[in-house]
Parts: C-alpha cells; structure tokens; sequence
C-alpha cells in the first residue's frame, strides 16, 4: 500500500512540481493538495495521510500553525515543512514541533531524500512490530 501524502503550498506549480516528482521518485500516493492553511486542516483531517507537506507562508494560518493543529489531530502523521523562508525559522520551533525544514531552494531532491528516509522508518518500525508480534 503506497503511503499516503498531503501537499499544502499556495502556488499551484509549487503543488504540481511537488506532487510529480514524489509520484515519479517514490512508491506515494498524493491523496490531497491544498491551496491554504485551513483547505490543509480539513483535507488532512478528512483523508488522514502518512506524510504532509506544508509551505510556511500560506494565506490564512501558517504551515507552522498547521503543523501543530495536525500535530494534535494526526500524531502518527510525518510532516515536512517546505520554504522559500526556512532561515526565518529557528531550530527550536522546529525542533519542537519535531519536523524536519526544507528551503525550496535546496530543490525538490532533498524533500525526496527526506520524504524516502520516513518511507524507510516507517517499513524498519512496520518490520520490528511485526517481528515482536510473532516471538
């Protein structure tokens, strides 16, 4: 089963260049893409994906502020926070929200790195459940 990813940017190229290069890179399924913060809340809510996405500066709520509402909702969802503004985020609102930040001028391959290292935890902790199930 293709693991499941919400995209939350509000630039429609942003959303498709994202969503193109997952689907092409890796085994997911881009179930959502939302324009804004709050479109993000509810999608995410309603769809609950493995993986979100989210661009810092959208229109309404941020993506920080989403990422903590969601954070809330959807513990077992892995959120990334993709930006053209990742230096205006400091360490401990990262580290605290415990998501990993991107700048988008990094480009798309290090958000693909970053997206296949949670697909390898996930199958490693998948794996060591199942293998503590059967002992």
């Amino acid at each position: 089963m293709p693991t499941r990813v919400l995209i939350a940017d509000d630039s429609p190229s942003v959303r498709n260049a994202v969503r193109k290069i997952l689907q092409k890179q890796l085994n997911v399924d881009v179930c959502a893409m939302a324009e804004n913060g709050l479109d993000a809340i509810e999608k995410a809510k309603a769809l609950r994906p493995d993986v979100i996405v989210l661009d810092l500066k959208m229109p309404g709520i941020s993506g920080v502020e989403v990422a903590g509402i969601l954070m809330k909702e959807l513990p077992h969802a892995r959120t990334i926070l993709f930006t053209l503004y990742a230096e205006t985020i400091s360490g401990s609102t990262a580290s605290v929200l415990g998501m990993p930040v991107i700048s988008k001028t990094d480009g798309l391959g290090k958000l693909v790195e970053t997206v296949r290292s949670f697909l390898a935890s996930a199958t490693k902790r998948r794996s060591l459940l199942s293998d503590s199930g059967a002992a």
